[in-house]
């Protein structure tokens, strides 16, 4: 018996686990993936917006201000990487103009820093590869970049350490309550709690019609994306937006943590929550838009594709708050963007919320940092000590990255373990370069299973069904 179950760990789920982890609560997630950070989190613009764009008193204009300003010292506490780089939303005609004015107008209205409106002179003397048809910018310098799968799995690791247990490949099947107790049933058995605080993302309304009527209907919706080379990561210096319209936030333009370039998204809804497949259209479309923002794009020093699934709904704001049918269940719902930017403050909601249940009382100790070691950045004495102590740090696996053996072994031995190539890819960077894992995935394999004492043909790609191997070609017995 659990006070609180989580249902779903991406973003949200992982802030409301580390958040609560901090207090006298006992908590469950219930992921149904073979990792966290495997939806929505892990495919989106892992842009931390300034929170301009959201409509004045609405809940997502509220945690997108409250997020953003929090996001800092979360990421230097838990070690991950965030730069506040700013962002423009370029106008391209007068017209668009009235636009950025009201933006400024939402910016000041909700919170927004040092704002300012630029000329298209003064926004090409930031970002001289601007196109020369701008004719102006809101540029919002309190606006940012981070790596969102490494957020979330830095807060569910600490939320774990503080005695939160999670559970992967647990997809939820059913739900019932019965004398005020929820009892929730999973391939990996039966969970019980007061408290169900849904976060399953593009199922959250099948999981909520598990225990109660309809409430809210999420329509799913795929944006398209180019990663390009590290090449191509100097392009733009801040994340370049084009003016809103009625198919989102347009395509933007933006360097990565990592020093990639991103460029998309597009915006098509779709039937399947989780159809991440690209299309020719719809990268066709994103290399179009670009374009007019940034010319000079070299789309030659593509490195990857993919897609993203978000959240959509029909209205403006957030779900957020307790099912008006069912008592105890919690729903954050509809956390289209910049559900990512305002992740640490709804999981203050949250807490809020259980608070009003049982009235939370912090624990004496609690760890509430993270450090990792990330060899590539280290300097030449550093590293040398770091392998006389360790030698698998003197492996590089990964030659794109500079990633070694014993930042992978440390990984699969971390609180929340990787299992496949791609959750190592996520955890340490290898595989994230050019070659993307051509030279290095083969040996990441090797490592998985060494270090988790399985098959080599065990170890997937990613989720479940990816196989790498199936079988002996030669040296086997023949039947």
């Amino acid at each position: 018996m659990q006070d609180v179950i989580i249902i779903g760990c991406g973003v949200i789920g992982a802030a409301c686990a580390y958040e609560l982890s901090k207090y006298d609560v006992s908590v469950t997630v219930l992921e149904k993936s073979n990792d966290v950070a495997n939806g929505t989190t892990k495919a989106n613009s892992a842009i931390v917006h300034a929170g301009y764009d959201p409509m004045p008193g609405t809940k997502m204009a509220k945690l997108n201000v409250d997020g953003n300003r929090m996001m800092g010292e979360i990421c230097k506490k838990l070690d991950i990487p965030f730069k506040r780089i700013g962002s423009h939303v370029l106008a391209f005609s007068e017209k668009e103009m009235e636009t950025v004015h009201e933006l400024y107008r939402r910016g000041t209205e909700n919170g927004v820093p040092d704002m300012k409106i630029l000329t298209g002179d003064e926004v090409r003397k930031m970002e001289p590869n601007i196109s020369e048809d701008v004719v102006g910018s809101l540029y919002a310098p309190s606006a940012g970049i981070i790596s969102p799968w490494e957020l979330t799995l830095a807060m569910i690791e600490t939320a774990v350490r503080n005695g939160t247990n999670l559970q992967l490949e647990a997809p939820v099947t059913a739900i019932k309550k019965k004398d005020g107790i929820f009892h929730v049933t999973t391939p990996k058995g039966e969970f019980t709690a007061s408290i169900i605080i849904n976060a399953a993302g593009n199922h959250a309304e099948n999981i909520h019609e598990m225990i109660g009527v309809k409430e809210f209907t999420i329509q799913p919706c795929r944006g398209e994306y180019y990663l390009l080379d590290k090449s191509e990561g100097t392009r733009v210096g801040s994340v370049v937006f084009q003016c809103p319209s009625e198919r989102g936030k347009g395509i933007l333009v933006a360097p990565t943590v990592h020093g990639n370039l991103i460029v998309g998204p597009d915006s098509v809804n779709v039937d399947d929550p989780d159809d991440t497949s690209n299309t020719a259209a719809g990268l066709d479309y994103v290399r179009k838009m670009a374009t007019l923002s940034v010319p000079s794009i070299s789309f030659r020093d593509n490195i990857r594709n993919f897609a993203g699934i978000r959240a959509n709904h029909s209205g403006d704001d957030f779900l957020i708050g307790e099912s008006k049918t069912v008592e105890g269940f919690y729903n954050i719902a509809g956390i289209k963007s910049p559900g990512l930017s305002s992740a640490p403050a709804i999981a203050l909601e949250a807490v809020d919320y259980v608070n009003s249940k049982f009235e939370l009382k912090k624990k004496e100790s609690y760890c509430d940092s993270r450090t990792r070691i990330k060899f590539k950045e280290l300097s030449d004495e550093e590293k040398a000590e770091i392998i006389k102590k360790n030698p698998l740090y003197g492996r590089v696996i990964c030659r794109c990255e500079t990633v070694t053996e014993g930042e992978i072994v440390d990984a699969i031995h971390s609180p929340v373990p990787p299992t496949t190539i791609n959750g190592v890819k996520r955890r340490v960077g290898a595989g994230m370069g050019r070659c993307q894992g051509g030279f290095c995935a083969p040996r990441v394999q090797e490592i998985l299973s060494r270090e988790l004492g399985v098959d080599m043909e065990e170890i997937l790609m990613d989720g479940p069904g990816s196989y790498i191997l199936t079988g002996r070609t030669k040296g086997g017995n023949a039947e």
